[in-house]
């Protein structure tokens, strides 16, 4: 079991030859455990296996302990890899990547205070009634801070970590490499596609302007609806690596897990109506379902959304596909899941009969509470385990291993994370009226 992050204060390496220097440190950790691994086996007379020299639990470790260092776009892409890969790597690596979802190291006074001078110039503190040093919050690309205008209001300042956007594709490109190394990738698997992904979207995460702007415009596509509350952006205060926004009282949607049942459903219910009508109406979807995106304010009932880095455009071939799969596996129609999933990426036409007969299987059991219907109660469902247990013993039957295109990686892990809070909340939802009001949404709806 990996042990929890702790979160302290650490320069972020901000140069190029820092950064490299931090993977270098890396490769050559886990080539000196090879060394010494294989010479043992030598020693007993044996044949060295190398990737299991390779895959294990220091390794991976060290590997966590390293992104988690330098943030920036390799921590971001270990987030990434972690989450998109599903079933790809081994739990050996994947278990202490998933620690880089939780909460990073921030950066020391004397950092912050120099990004902060590049941004907004000498005496930027008279522009402020108060500015906390300690961070609110601190993630891959940036860590978050309270202040206060003149005038009182308070505000949550978005700081990114110096050096972010330069070292995006090295970073990138050095972890693949990492990875590749590793060799538990299996085979068939095209990471590139992952990877390329993640370049992409880290380039546009770390444009703070541009953060603004799709959190402008999706607050204007929510409108009036009362149960969320999208925080203003000042434009005004707001640079390419620094987003201003209002700061909205609230508490992590943690908290929640001991409330009572009543609210727990109606968070839970409007969250997955939200995701299925950003899927089917709004075709614009925020693609990360980290829970600390979310935050409950008690005195409205209110959920307050955070972090608009990840939002993308959903194609119609993508909306229409999953409208047909969530369709099929309601219907208990399995020739027309089958159809749905071949179209959508899920099924390479090259696989046989038996291979896709299998996914479908496991596609079918994932859409189980589809067909039930009713009021689901996902704290007494054992679905997530049975699901992943199947998955991973699919993995092992089958000698390759196919990646869906990756724009579906996106919805599918959006998809599995709220799937993932509804359990953590134990919340009981009414699938036969979500999904009645889901299928029926048609683009351009409220």
């Amino acid at each position: 079991m990996s042990r929890p992050p702790r979160s302290r204060a650490l320069p972020v390496p901000a140069s190029r030859l820092s950064r490299l220097t931090g993977f270098g440190g890396v490769m050559g950790t886990m080539a000196g455990g090879i060394a010494s691994g294989g010479l043992r086996a030598l020693a007993r007379g044996e044949r060295p296996d190398m990737r299991a020299l390779l895959l294990t639990p220091a390794n991976a470790t060290r590997l966590a302990d390293e992104l988690a260092r330098m943030r920036g776009a390799a921590m971001k892409v270990g987030q990434l890899v972690s989450m998109d890969a599903g079933e790809i790597l081994p739990r050996e690596i994947a278990d202490p990547l998933a620690r880089l979802r939780s909460e990073a190291h921030h950066m020391p006074p004397k950092q912050l205070r120099a990004v902060l001078d590049a941004e907004w110039g000498a005496g930027w503190q008279r522009r402020f009634a108060g500015f906390e040093v300690r961070p609110i919050a601190a993630a891959s690309i940036g860590q978050v801070h309270r202040a206060r205008l003149p005038d009182g209001r308070p505000l949550a300042i978005k700081v990114q970590y110096p050096g972010v956007r330069r070292s995006i594709d090295s970073d990138v490109a050095n972890l693949g490499t990492i990875i590749r190394m590793s060799g538990v990738v299996p085979k068939g698997v095209d990471l590139d596609p992952l990877l390329e992904a993640a370049r992409v979207q880290l380039h546009e995460e770390a444009d703070c302007r541009a953060e603004g702007a799709r959190m402008t415009a999706y607050a204007e596509m929510l409108g009036e609806d009362p149960a969320f509350t999208v925080p203003g952006v000042h434009a005004d205060l707001t640079t390419d690596n620094v987003l201003v926004m209002d700061y909205a009282e609230s508490a992590p949607l943690e908290t929640l897990e001991h409330a009572p049942q009543e609210t727990r459903d109606r968070v839970v219910t409007r969250l997955l109506g939200l995701t299925l009508a950003e899927l089917f109406a709004f075709r614009v979807m925020q693609t990360d379902p980290n829970l600390a995106n979310y935050r409950h304010d008690a005195a409205t009932g209110r959920i307050v959304l955070l972090d608009f880095g990840a939002v993308r455009d959903i194609p119609d071939w993508l909306s229409d596909g999953f409208r047909r799969i969530l369709a099929a596996g309601r219907a208990g129609d399995r020739a027309t899941l089958e159809a749905a999933a071949l179209d959508l990426g899920y099924l390479p036409p090259d696989m046989t009969a038996a291979q896709r007969g299998e996914l479908v299987d496991l596609m079918e059991l994932s859409l189980e509470p589809l067909r039930r219907g009713g009021v689901f109660d996902f704290g007494a469902s054992d679905m997530a385990r049975r699901v992943t247990e199947a998955g991973e013993a699919l993995s092992r039957r089958q000698e390759a291993t196919h990646v869906p295109p990756v724009d579906a990686l996106f919805v599918q892990r959006k998809m599995g994370g709220m799937y993932l809070m509804a359990t953590r909340l134990a919340a009981r939802v009414d699938l036969d009226r979500l999904m009645d009001d889901a299928l029926a949404a048609r683009p351009g709806a409220a």
